[in-house]
């Protein structure tokens, strides 16, 4: 019988009991309803904390691989990109907010590249960019897509201590999501230009290889049919 491997959650559960601290599963519902102190340190430390702070049990969530994660995501939502981009005047002559002058000075830049072959993109104008095109090497973590890829463990109390904790796999796959989005951020043309380079190449070899297939279908007909044939004649 195959051994299951245990899970990176598995392993920090077991770890907290033999802690002598009951590992206790939890699901976060709404975040914006708690209040929570993030934790520096590594597990060992957590662990010193929550000991510290008196816990006899630790909440233990675990963390999937979304599929998400595979697209870029500026952090900036529908009504801030509106409120940025929008609306040249949202203060009618009297800025109030302090982005009128930001605003028109993006808005300016857009309008000057409008006159010359590139065109300007802010970061925003990428937000859900396949970030596979930018980091190919991304594409090998897609099978592990609802994987558990870690922990979120919290101290129970009136202030949440909390910390989390990841498989190496998935400290390799940040890593790579955080290159690919830096690029994205320092100069989003340029990022646009390179996956539409990677995207059309990848079309292009498997156009080919769609092709090739096609040709040796036509040049290799069925056994079948030449046994047929010779039968007729």
């Amino acid at each position: 019988m195959a051994k299951i491997q245990k899970s990176i959650s598995d392993e920090i559960c077991d770890y907290l009991k033999k802690q002598k601290l009951s590992p206790i599963p939890v699901q976060t519902l709404n975040e914006d309803m708690e209040t929570t102190r993030y934790f520096g340190g590594d597990l060992k430390e957590f662990i010193a904390a929550a000991k510290t702070l008196g816990a006899k049990g630790i909440f233990v969530e675990t963390l999937y691989l979304e599929e998400d994660e595979f697209y870029y995501d500026s952090g900036m939502d529908d009504e801030e990109y509106a409120a940025l981009y929008g609306n040249d005047d949202c203060c009618n002559g009297e800025c109030k907010c302090g982005k009128c002058d930001d605003k028109k000075s993006k808005k300016k830049a857009k309008d000057d590249d409008s006159d010359v072959d590139a065109v300007y993109f802010e970061p925003e104008d990428l937000d859900g960019l396949d970030l596979t095109l930018l980091k190919p090497q991304m594409a090998k973590y897609l099978d592990r897509v609802g994987e558990a890829c870690g922990a979120r463990l919290t101290v129970p109390g009136v202030d949440h201590l909390e910390v989390e904790i990841f498989a190496d796999w998935y400290d390799d796959f940040a890593e790579l999501v955080d290159e690919a989005s830096e690029a994205i951020e320092i100069d989003p043309t340029d990022a646009l230009r390179q996956a539409q380079a990677i995207f059309e190449a990848e079309e292009a070899e498997l156009a080919k290889a769609e092709d090739k297939s096609v040709k040796k279908i036509a040049v290799h007909p069925p056994k079948s049919s030449s046994k047929k044939a010779s039968k007729k004649k």
